[in-house]
């Protein structure tokens, strides 16, 4: 077992932590080498960072160490979890697994499915926020070990929130039109998307313009430009598309509801 380390090899460590996010942050290096580093402020079994993709409404592993079943979780269920909206919070920092209430894990499928069997018994799920307070993704990590209190780690995680967040954001992303392009897949405008998703229920060009307050007129020449760009032959086509490609509205959109930040 390792020796405990004191508060003030813990806070330098998360110097060294905030250094390897600006380099990644730039270019300069890659996530791996944060969580490399994060291992200096606590020990852990098991970390990932995660980008969150708005358009897909999910999550993609930028760098990590968790089983596949459990990325797999991590990308694509755990913003469904019923302990996500407690841990999404801007104002939290950060959610311990020792301090996230019993009927909260009891219904958790992460838990119970993913972090139990792996002998889980500590650790934290630390959502990352931009500066205009976008959701932009989070950092995972799991430990076998129950972590002493107090525990200076949980001060120092907290503190680096902003350079992950950054680093998470910027990390491996082109920059100017290349960067917008990546989020758009097919070459899609936003609002072209937002009409993309909208395909996948069903709805009428009437509907889908009272949802996104525009004229069913405007609906049809987004919906022809989605056929051409996607070169596809009609309407169910470019839902099936978009199926495949995990685009989906909002689950409580309703007419006046635009699509945000946060899943």
């Amino acid at each position: 077992m390792a020796a405990k380390r004191s508060t003030v090899d813990v806070l330098d460590a998360a110097v060294h932590v905030r250094e390897a996010a600006r380099r990644a942050t730039s270019g300069a290096a890659g996530l791996d080498t944060v969580l490399t580093t994060l291992a200096e402020v606590m020990e852990y079994d098991h970390a990932s960072l995660a980008r969150w993709d708005p358009l897909r409404r999910r999550h993609t592993t930028l760098a990590g160490s968790y089983p596949d079943d459990a990325t797999a979780y991590i990308e694509t269920r755990l913003h469904r979890d019923p302990v996500f909206p407690v841990l999404r919070s801007p104002a939290r920092g950060g959610l311990w697994l020792r301090d996230v209430p019993g009927h909260l894990l009891a219904a958790s499928p992460g838990f119970r499915d993913v972090l139990s069997p792996l002998g889980i018994e500590d650790g934290v799920a630390q959502c990352l926020f931009a500066a205009d307070g976008r959701y932009v993704g989070m950092l995972n990590v799991s430990t076998r070990r129950p972590r002493r209190a107090p525990d200076p780690a949980r001060a120092a995680v907290t503190l680096l929130t902003e350079a992950l967040a950054e680093a998470v954001a910027r990390a491996g992303t082109p920059s100017g039109e290349a960067a917008a392009d990546a989020r758009r897949p097919g070459g899609l405008s936003p609002r072209e998307v937002e009409v993309l998703a909208q395909l996948t229920t069903g709805r009428t060009n009437r509907e889908i313009a009272e949802r996104l307050c525009v004229t069913p007129r405007t609906v049809g020449t987004h919906i022809e430009h989605i056929l051409a760009k996607l070169d596809l032959p009609n309407r169910a086509a470019a839902a099936a598309r978009a199926v495949s490609w995990g685009i989906e509205p909002p689950a409580d959109a309703g007419p006046a509801t635009r699509r945000q930040g946060l899943p």
